[in-house]
């Protein structure tokens, strides 16, 4: 199983050390980050424990690729809209697969093989479909989707409620904070997102709108899709690559 080293370096401190194996990091994590002589800390899956320096990957974040490291890399996008040219980057995964993550996307026209991914690219903003060259990584833990970024850093998908008496979507973006919007979940490898209170035909109904702006889609899929707006469904995908 490949393994990403976090790289962190045993230093002297006055704060706790983890004991050998035991968590060192992750989502939420209070606890000690540095280990004890002779150990490292490595992402695995969604928690990072310290291993032996002797057994430990030999990957490493780094701002280059090779066929013995993992990359995160740094992507620049540029978006126009009225006029108007923001740039923003951001810190990711890179293109190999990381270990409890997947990728996501729609494998149905007009978007097949469109991946859900944020716009600025690893950045806080809108969910989009896009290109398999910039796609996310992402993993549900308790009900949140979550982006992987760094080891240390993740973006929260967010639905958010609409204000609106007869809404027909809802809008995602991915934040810092965790979602306080209902609930996100696997069905076979169909993404569903659900919230008590709000009854929808089809828990798997997404709808692209303009941009390739991801929404959840509160009608029945396929019927009286809103004007601008294409229905998806969108699905896990666990090659180490994207592809098209």
């Amino acid at each position: 199983m490949r393994s990403l080293l976090f790289g962190l370096s045993v230093v002297t401190a006055v704060s706790a050390q983890q004991t050998a194996w035991g968590q060192c990091g992750g989502l939420d994590w209070k606890g000690a980050t540095t280990c004890v002589s002779g150990y490292v800390c490595t992402l695995n899956n969604v928690s990072i424990k310290g291993f032996p320096n002797s057994t430990a990957p030999t990957a490493i974040a780094t701002t280059s690729k090779s066929s013995s490291s993992t990359t995160f890399t740094t992507l620049t996008t540029t978006t126009t809209s009225s006029g108007s040219v923001p740039t923003g980057s951001g810190t990711g995964p890179g293109t190999t697969l990381q270990t409890g993550y997947y990728w996501i996307r729609a494998v149905a026209d007009p978007n097949f093989h469109k991946y859900l991914q944020t716009k600025p690219i690893y950045l806080p903003g809108t969910a989009i479909l896009d290109s398999y060259t910039t796609a996310g990584q992402f993993a549900i833990v308790d009900g949140q989707l979550v982006e992987l970024l760094t080891p240390t850093s993740f973006l929260y998908a967010n639905v958010i409620a609409s204000t609106v008496s007869g809404a027909t979507k809802l809008a995602v973006e991915f934040k810092t904070t965790k979602n306080t919007y209902g609930t996100f979940a696997w069905s076979g490898d169909a993404l569903q997102w659900t919230v008590a209170g709000l009854s929808r035909p089809n828990a798997s109904a997404w709808l692209v709108c303009e941009g390739q702006s991801l929404w959840v889609n509160l009608g029945s899929y396929g019927y009286m899709t809103p004007a601008g707006c294409v229905d998806q469904t969108i699905h896990y995908y666990n090659d180490k690559t994207a592809n098209a």
